[in-house]
This record gives structure tokens, C-alpha cells and sequence, in this order.
């Protein structure tokens, strides 16, 4: 099943949890989630709710994500398998955890820009791949993160989840993990010997 086929799923099920209101001082608040789509229709971003991320914000999301997951000789980048579109309609959706992480990553963004023009005297999108990799690297691990950038480095790991979640969610990443699945078989002979071995099951 592809991605879209997903979220039609998921927006359909979705439908029927405890109405929710977005808090307040959010671009585009609705009032619940709204009625079932149409799971035959083909969506475009922005008709089921309000997009979030302004175009500065999804030019930084797209330098971002590439920094995370860049392109290779296997695979193109995250933003070009549209992973910068997944995770705004992810931060747009009105349900709590999605609100959440809307707030998070909001602020990590904020906070992003603040420290690129502290260090250097432009926004995070306009700095050279090397200033921009010595920030991410300041708080790629909340272990090692210094106090002062302990909340900047719990934006980078759930904006880090988010990428890699929509980059193999993707045919591009799903290829990449050699994941052989939504194909038919026409036989199936159970798990690889040695894979039951490495789990020490019979």
C-alpha cells in the first residue's frame, strides 16, 4: 500500500475519535476533525485541514531533512521524496500528538534561526552545509547536548523521527531498506533460516 493509500485509511478511522479543538493561537484552528473522506478521492495538500509551514519555514524544513537524510548512491534526498509535504501535513492534522509535535518543531525552527544568526548573522537556510552541520551536530543527542541546547536537542530527535518516518515511508525509502513487502508472492516459505537462528527461535 502506498502512502496515500495510507493516510485515506488512516484520515478514515481517524474520523471517528473524541472530537478535539486546536489550542489556541494556531494558524488554521478548526473544531474536531471534520467528516470521513471520501477514501476514492485523491486529496492535494491542504484540503482535508489548514497547512501550517509558511515558505521560509519549508525552505528550512527542506535544508533540514536533506542534512538528515541526504541524497546517496542509493536513494535521492528526503525532500526529494516529498518529505518536507509529509511533515506538514503531519504538523497540520488537529489531533493532540500532532498539535504537540506542531508546537516542537515550531520552536526548534525558531530556535534554529536564532542561533544561525548568533553564530553567523543569517538564517538557518542561508548558511553554508558546514555551519549548518556544526549546529545540528550541537544537538544531535540529547546525551551529549549542553544544558543550554537540552530543549533544541529534543526538537532535532522528534524532527529526526518525523523525517525518517516519512522518507521510508516512501517506494524510494522502502526501496532503500529493501523492504520486499505490498508485492505478491507466489509462494512464501517462512523466515530465512538463519534470521530464525540469530532470534535462537526453532
Amino acid at each position: 500500500m502506498d502512502r496515500r493509500t495510507t493516510m485515506k485509511w488512516v484520515l478514515a478511522a481517524s474520523a471517528a475519535w473524541p472530537l478535539a479543538t486546536r489550542r489556541p493561537g494556531r494558524a488554521g484552528s478548526v473544531s474536531g476533525y471534520g467528516t470521513d473522506p471520501k477514501l476514492l478521492r485523491a486529496y492535494h495538500p491542504g484540503q482535508v485541514w489548514p497547512l501550517t509551514l509558511t515558505a521560509a519555514q519549508r525552505r528550512l524544513a527542506g535544508v533540514l531533512v536533506d542534512l538528515i537524510i541526504p541524497a546517496d548512491d542509493h536513494s535521492p534526498s528526503a525532500s526529494a521524496v516529498g518529505v518536507v509535504d509529509f511533515i506538514d501535513e503531519w504538523l497540520s492534522a488537529p489531533y493532540p500528538d500532532n498539535q504537540h509535535d506542531q508546537d516542537t518543531v515550531l520552536r526548534g525552527f525558531r530556535w534554529l534561526d536564532a542561533e544561525s544568526m548568533r553564530r553567523a548573522g543569517k538564517v538557518f537556510a542561508d548558511l553554508d552545509a558546514g555551519r549548518q552541520r556544526g549546529i545540528c551536530d550541537d544537538i544531535c543527542d540529547a546525551t551529549r547536548a549542553a544544558e543550554k541546547h537540552r530543549t533544541a536537542a529534543r526538537f532535532f530527535a522528534r524532527f529526526r523521527d518525523l523525517t525518517a518516518g516519512g522518507f521510508y515511508s516512501s517506494p524510494s525509502g522502502r526501496s532503500d531498506l529493501n523492504y520486499t513487502g505490498n508485492v505478491p508472492l507466489t509462494r512464501f516459505d517462512g523466515p530465512p533460516p538463519e534470521l530464525l537462528k540469530r532470534l535462537n527461535l526453532p
